[in-house]
């Protein structure tokens, strides 16, 4: 099993190359291909490494363009120097799009959804200040906006998100290094979400079923479906190059579920062992022509400009111990996901059904 702490490694070598000049100011990195290669590991895990250089300001990222050195590597001590040059920056970008006749609202969720597609998946911290409120499990791209807002709104308080996927999030609640779980995993034999895998790793306890929203999930594939692919079947289908979810995930339980009642074969699906740990990696893989189909939700289609195709609606919900139920960080969250704000802010990414967000089932 790879080692988490294996990109940390690439990041420290990639680092050292570029202070000391032996990679020079606005040069490519390396391709992800050749690095997985050099490395042994992941493409997962070259883009976590990537990502994190990114946000210590050594390298920049363009879709589609590559990963390149920073034209000026500032030296120690000069952070305040970096900042009032992306304060300018940002003023000037935003000077443009305000002209284009944008509002304030939509440039401020467009940078959200912007900065999910790049978020650094991190495993939780060894140790996490008391008041963080953990979340481990599936990703979707409102929790970087719902966090967001719970803490503008609770200064106090923070969201802190690791995704690792649905079964990852029931694992770390049932080893206590989550206070609260995201999940979606659907049941093959009920034909119900959560429940039955919440009985099976958290035996005995009892348990809040806390809905975050129904959202469509369906199959992302390339502005104007080149190869007109329509379903699970097409993914055998001659040109079809499929970028999956990893195993764990809510998404790639329900998917290998479909293939094996529609009897088909993964081997027989290019692409199938390329996984990608969210929603957003996935679009993102396919805008960048490196993969022409995937499976996952709508938002993360239109986040990126990509035509979707539905296949089906899902539930996600928070999972929540009843020891952690009175907490008033919990409490705080519950509250917020009943208001019409919240609501709004899940809807207006697209994709997404608020019927029962807010809604509480417990399971004893």
């Amino acid at each position: 099993m790879e080692s988490s702490h294996l990109y940390r490694q690439i990041v420290e070598a990639i680092r050292d190359d570029i202070l000391s000049g032996a990679i020079k100011p606005g040069s490519s990195l390396p391709p992800m291909r050749k690095m997985t290669k050099q490395w042994n590991c992941t493409t997962g895990t070259i883009m976590r490494a990537y990502q994190e250089l990114a946000h210590q300001g050594l390298v920049v990222s363009h879709v589609g363009k590559g990963t390149n050195v920073v034209e000026y590597i500032p030296e120690q001590g000069q952070t305040p120097m970096r900042r009032a040059a992306l304060f300018n920056r940002m003023e000037a970008f935003l000077l443009e799009i305000m002209t284009a006749g944008y509002s304030p609202d939509e440039v401020e969720l467009s940078l959200r959804v912007a900065l999910d597609r790049w978020r650094t998946f991190s495993a939780q911290p060894e140790e996490t200040p008391p008041d963080v409120l953990r979340f481990v499990g599936s990703h979707d791209p409102s929790l970087a906006l719902i966090a967001s807002q719970y803490h503008e709104n609770n200064p106090e308080l923070s969201l802190h998100l690791s995704f690792t996927g649905s079964l990852g999030g029931l694992i770390a609640l049932a080893e206590k290094k989550a206070d609260l779980a995201g999940c979606h995993l659907w049941d093959e034999n009920t034909d119900t979400y959560n429940e039955p895998f919440i009985r099976k790793l958290l035996p005995g306890q009892k348990v809040a079923m806390l809905t975050l929203a129904h959202r469509r999930v369906g199959l992302i594939v390339p502005a104007g479906n080149p190869l007109g692919i329509d379903s699970l079947k097409s993914l055998t289908k001659a040109g079809a190059h499929f970028v999956n979810r990893q195993q764990g995930s809510g998404t790639r339980v329900w998917l290998d579920a479909q293939l094996r009642s529609l009897k088909i074969n993964s081997s027989g699906i290019l692409g199938y062992d390329e996984e990608k740990m969210t929603h957003s990696e996935v679009a993102r893989t396919i805008s960048k022509g490196q993969a022409n189909v995937g499976v996952g939700v709508e938002t993360a289609a239109l986040s990126f400009g990509l035509d979707f195709k539905p296949l089906t609606t899902e539930r996600y919900d928070l999972i929540i111990p009843f020891e952690n139920w009175g907490d008033k960080s919990i409490q705080i969250l519950k509250r917020s996901l009943g208001t019409k704000q919240t609501k709004s802010v899940i809807n207006n990414l697209g994709g997404y059904d608020t019927t029962q967000t807010g809604t509480v089932t417990w399971v004893t």
